[in-house]
């Protein structure tokens, strides 16, 4: 026989308070509802929860062992009652963005647009300063993060995709000089350096090991500026392949690189987690952010 769960809620009372006194005036019933209600939850486990004594109601071993579940099955309730109201309430609000200039002005702007479609009621606020933002201070909502390692208490971390590296030339520089499809190629062409600090660190770091450093003819210290001076066809430049790969005039050079592969995680506190507008864009940008496929 399955209890009901208004019975447990008796049961929990009468354990809390030691009568069915107490527990009577706790829920606003009377003393004999609540004495009823245990003893249909015992008919109905078929144990025996309680010794009746005349000072009060003393817990069973039985008793004693279900209170635990019985308490569980209580915090359930709650945030199930909770999530339903968090879910009935409209997803509307302002939510901050942050992430890196070469991912905002690439594939994500398309993904920005739709989302603004899907949600006219959010007001979407774009971040894009390389200074690493305070989500559990405040500072953002949510962050698109390139990282080896997770940091940050009470924030969630999802991993979105993989995020590997290569050489890429512009359209138009291809016309003028070829493509280099081969790592030993590279050494006859210019490249450009640069992007914020986050996006240089790998790439500098990839250009050393692989002699090319002498080979950079132009730095930018910014991302948008990188990607202009190749979409220019000034010369070649490593890039994150999720960034280039959703640009028409750019083309791969050679495959991936095995030594430059980070990861693109969704970051935001937890304790945001179910507010309806975070949880509205958490949603859109996990189906939407691509998947690197190869």
């Amino acid at each position: 026989m399955t209890p009901d769960w208004d019975d447990v809620r008796h049961f929990l009372a009468v354990a809390e308070t030691g009568s069915t006194l107490a527990a009577g005036r706790a829920l606003r019933v009377s003393q004999t509802t609540a004495a009823r209600r245990v003893a249909a939850l015992e008919e109905a486990l078929g144990v025996i929860l309680f010794d009746r004594r005349q000072a009060g109601y003393l817990l069973t071993p039985a008793g004693e062992a279900l209170l635990t579940h019985a308490r569980s099955a209580q915090d359930a309730l709650r945030r199930l009652t909770d999530e339903a109201s968090l879910l009935g309430r409209s997803a509307e609000g302002v939510v901050r963005l942050t992430l890196s200039p070469i991912f905002a002005f690439t594939f994500m702007m398309p993904i920005i647009g739709d989302l603004r479609i899907a949600q006219p009621s959010i007001h979407i606020e774009i971040d894009t300063t390389e200074d690493v933002r305070d989500l559990a201070g405040g500072e953002a909502d949510i962050a698109l993060r390139v990282s080896k390692e997770r940091r940050g208490a009470g924030l969630v971390w999802r991993l979105l995709t993989a995020d590997p590296w290569t050489v890429y030339c512009s359209r138009a520089y291809a016309e003028r000089h070829g493509v280099p499809r081969h790592m030993s190629e590279l050494v006859n062409h210019p490249f450009i350096g640069g992007g914020e600090p986050g996006v240089w660190a790998h790439y500098q770091a990839w250009l050393a090991a692989s002699g090319l450093e002498e080979k950079v003819i132009m730095h930018h210290n910014s991302s948008t500026g990188l990607l202009a001076a190749v979409r220019a066809g000034t010369g070649l430049a490593a890039l994150p392949c999720l960034a280039a790969d959703t640009d028409p005039d750019l083309i791969r050079c050679v495959p991936p690189l095995k030594e430059v592969i980070t990861h693109l995680w969704l970051v935001y506190p937890e304790r945001l987690r179910h507010e309806p507008r975070i949880r509205a864009v958490l949603d859109f940008l996990i189906a939407r952010v691509p998947r690197f496929t190869g």
